[in-house]
């Protein structure tokens, strides 16, 4: 299987699940939300009339959501041309969003990278660090 192929919902839940101590609401189904020891660090959010579609004015329904660092978030939403964005509602949060629609524009192997980040910003540095390989 490439991984350089474009990126699904599944890919997420296999990159998030391959992850220590991962637990996901609902187990199957639904609209996920994955956590590392009680702590999100990714989900697909439910509709908000902060994130909506500009020419038509409603809400996005496949808004996806991942805990990131403040650098990273800056250098993934400052790019006109990168999928990723935010809303005025996550300033001060180090989230980025990413419509499901959008999936395909990231590969596996960006789209593994991104869910890896995002549960290390969320998981316990002793777990991050052996995940790592660090002592």
């Amino acid at each position: 299987m490439s991984r350089s192929r474009a990126a699904t919902l599944r890919d997420i839940d296999e990159a998030a699940l391959g992850l220590p101590e991962v637990t996901r609401e609902p187990e199957t189904g639904g609209r996920p939300v994955f956590k590392v020891r009680g702590k999100t660090f990714a989900f697909a959010r439910d509709p908000r009339k902060d994130a909506f579609d500009p020419e038509t004015g409603e809400p996005y329904d496949d808004v996806l959501a991942f805990s990131c660092t403040a650098e990273d978030k800056e250098s993934m939403v400052s790019n006109p041309d990168s999928p990723w964005f935010t809303t005025p509602h996550w300033n001060g949060y180090n989230a980025v969003l990413l419509l499901e629609r959008d999936l395909g524009r990231l590969t596996v192997d960006e789209l593994r990278e991104v869910v890896t980040d995002a549960w290390l910003a969320k998981a316990p540095k002793r777990l991050a660090q052996q995940l790592l390989g660090g002592s």
